[in-house]
């Protein structure tokens, strides 16, 4: 067995339930570059690390924070804190829920965790389900219309050692409700410790979720980050990743379209820069009749960055009327970096309509040259078009605010590069 699994596997406290999910990661291991899911992302180094477990949250100064307002739930190196947290603006029927509150009474809400991964190459999901000790459950009753965004903020700060945490989330929206959530993975000073967080989506029919999701952690920290959603007849879901920090970061967005009609519109930006690994998969999965999902993510590679997008749309039999379409578009800035993209579109189903494609490239001469001709200096010229191709997937906010400030964090990312 790895030193990382051997480290992660010490922190367990569980039942037996938790234990046998435990058992099932240690005995698979970690997934070699044989295993597809795991082709251009290598564990090699990652396997050899060590990871203690966290026993109290440091304290972070609250000014680090004061650009995210309440309602918000802040979790520090994986562990809540209620002085930084702000639930006191929820609108009435939303409900926030410690995971750690319903493991400690048993309470029925937490049997979520319950759920099986059977693929040996889940291995982080499964020691998620084994060891995750704390989360924010969330739950909005039906019929109502949030008024306010819901901030889910975790942060990572350096803590003398190199900590592992494990977070378990839930958002559940019951028939015609409708709720923002905004994600912050934030890292406060540097640190090299691991995030292990999965969170779950049920939207019930008619719900609509508009969920912003911003990882921009430490640059040696290692992040697992894992989304899976149900959606129900009519409901909508709306989202936008951007991942733009972290030294190792992977996320899996798991959408299951099993209501007639539901529609699922989720854009991203993948941006590696120095030496820093990113990887986002897709697993898109139309199950019922007149589905839709658009689906646009761009990614940058730059100095000896990697970025790897996995973009899966399955159309099963019986879903007729399914609408799909994917676009990933890739921007290489240096000879040095790497980005390699797999669409894939399986297709089972008469009457459907289904499209996607991926490039890879470099800034377009004819555009910079345009730019270099009104007197914008190259450097500059590279930074606007640049910017330009990163900003394309905001187009599915609508909020002018949120929009604002999404904007602003690829911003600052991209004054980070190493060209």
């Amino acid at each position: 067995m790895s030193a990382l699994l051997d480290s992660l596997a010490a922190a367990f406290n569980g039942d037996a339930a938790r234990r046998a999910a435990l058992d099932e990661a240690l005995h698979d291991g970690l997934p070699g570059a044989r295993v597809e899911a795991w082709k251009y992302t290598s564990l090699r180094a990652l396997e050899r690390r060590t990871f203690a477990a966290v026993d109290a949250a440091p304290p972070v100064d609250a000014a680090k924070l004061a650009d995210i307002p309440a309602p918000r739930i802040v979790f520090v190196n994986g562990r809540y804190d209620g002085a930084l947290s702000d639930c006191g603006k929820l609108s009435d029927g939303i409900s926030v829920q410690l995971l750690s509150e319903a493991l400690a009474a048993n309470d029925d809400s937490a049997r979520f965790l319950q759920r099986r991964f059977e693929r040996g190459d889940e291995v982080f999901a499964r020691l998620n389900a084994a060891l995750a000790a704390d989360g924010a459950l969330v739950r909005v009753e039906s019929g109502v219309v949030a008024e306010k965004p819901l901030h889910l903020v975790f942060v990572g700060t350096a803590d003398g050692a190199d900590r592992a945490w494990h977070l378990r989330n839930l958002v559940e929206l019951r028939a015609g409700a409708s709720l923002k959530v905004l994600e912050h993975h934030v890292g406060i000073g540097a640190h090299a410790h691991f995030a292990n967080a999965l969170t779950h989506v049920h939207l019930a029919a008619g719900a609509t979720l508009k969920h912003a999701r911003v990882q921009d952690d430490s640059e040696r920290a290692t992040a697992f980050l894992r989304t899976d959603a149900v959606l129900a007849d009519d409901a909508l879901y709306r989202r936008i990743d951007l991942d733009l920090g972290g030294g190792l970061a992977r996320h899996e967005l798991n959408v299951r379209l099993e209501g007639d009609r539901a529609r699922l519109l989720a854009n991203g930006v993948l941006l590696a820069s120095g030496r820093r690994h990113v990887e986002t998969r897709l697993g898109i999965d139309h199950v019922a009749r007149d589905t839709g999902s658009e689906l646009t993510w761009r990614g940058l590679g730059a100095g000896r960055g990697r970025a790897v997008f996995h973009g899966g749309i399955l159309i099963r039999e019986g879903a007729d009327g399914t609408d799909a379409a994917l676009s990933n578009k890739n921007l290489l800035l240096s000879e040095h970096a790497e980005v390699d993209s797999q669409p894939v579109l399986e297709i089972h189903a008469d009457e459907v309509k289904a499209a996607h494609g991926a490039t890879v490239g470099r800034l377009d001469a004819n555009s910079l040259f345009y730019l270099r001709s009104r007197g914008i200096p190259e450097a500059e010229a590279r930074r606007l078009l640049t910017a330009a191709f990163c900003r394309e997937p905001l187009a599915v906010v609508e909020d002018d605010a949120l929009r604002g400030l999404l904007t602003a964090k690829i911003d600052n990312a991209l004054s980070r590069l190493e060209a």
